[in-house]
């Protein structure tokens, strides 16, 4: 049986934000919030938002620019106005204590909003965010992968014609891909691509005072060996783990293994994985 149980829109922050809501809340468990990434409508992480909702109240967000919430020619696409929409959708969604699950993008989202001490935010947990930043080695992906692939989702495209950029995802993962890609506004994406580089998230990590859990793929250079020591010098009670098995798009290349990598982090294991069929995804 699915645990979505609908999807909706608020108005926070001066913006229309849309997202998918999974479970319900469980006495004991704080309600999560997934930021996915730069071109991940929230639907694409919804088998993801399923597993969650099976043990937790799960709210998926579709970032401004992304999907069904609002965008527009001359709408803000910082990292700071993107954090600022977190704390607003919390305070609108009346959420008291709140977890926070970010993938790359949503993972340096994330960070921004938590160096402020937001109201209620009780835990962080950081999916292979991107390390770039000014002086720092680049991001590991080319911009013209997300722009070529928008456009042609924006002309109208088919999952076949998703496969020259994603070889190796499944037939239905393609399709996804295809049918939402055209909902990422492609100035968002051109400026949330460029804020992986002048953003400085490091600045931020050493003035978050709550639990943080790391965790970086076994494959794709996002995160490497260093990256980690420093995030523990720079954050000593954040904990660390690798999905071996797992490139940056963790629970699509091991999903298993991305919800044991949580271990007992959230409050409660989230279990054994839903089969590889019935995955979806987005980046």
């Amino acid at each position: 049986m699915s645990t979505l149980r609908y999807g909706a829109n608020v108005q926070a922050n001066g913006v229309r934000l849309h997202y998918l809501l999974y479970g319900q809340a469980r006495a004991g468990r704080d309600p999560i919030i997934i930021l996915p990434g730069i071109t991940s409508p929230a639907i694409t992480w919804g088998f993801v938002g399923e597993r969650f909702g099976r043990e937790f109240e799960t709210y998926i967000l579709d970032i401004r620019g992304r999907g069904l919430s609002q965008s527009g020619p001359t709408l803000d696409y910082s990292l700071d106005a993107q954090a600022a929409d977190l704390a607003a959708l919390a305070a609108a969604l009346k959420l008291r204590r709140y977890t926070v699950v970010g993938h790359s993008m949503g993972a340096r989202i994330a960070v921004r909003a938590a160096r402020s001490g937001l109201p209620g935010l009780t835990r962080l947990v950081l999916v292979d965010p991107p390390v770039s930043g000014p002086g720092r080695r680049a991001y590991p992906a080319r911009l013209d992968w997300y722009v070529d692939s928008i456009r042609l989702s924006v002309a109208g495209c088919n999952a076949e014609s998703m496969r020259a950029f994603c070889p190796t995802w499944t037939e239905d993962q393609l399709k996804l891909r295809a049918e939402w890609l055209h909902t990422c506004d492609e100035r968002a994406v051109r400026e949330s691509f460029d804020g992986f580089h002048n953003d400085d998230i490091h600045s931020d990590l050493g003035r978050i005072t709550i639990p943080v859990r790391l965790i970086a793929a076994g494959r794709g250079d996002v995160i490497r060996d260093e990256d980690i020591a420093e995030i523990r010098r720079l954050m000593p009670s954040a904990s660390t783990t690798r999905v071996v098995d797992a490139g940056h798009m963790i629970p699509w290349d091991d999903e298993a293994g991305f919800y044991a990598a949580f271990e007992e982090f959230l409050g409660a294991p989230l279990g054994a994985a839903i089969s590889k069929e019935k995955q979806h995804v987005g980046q």
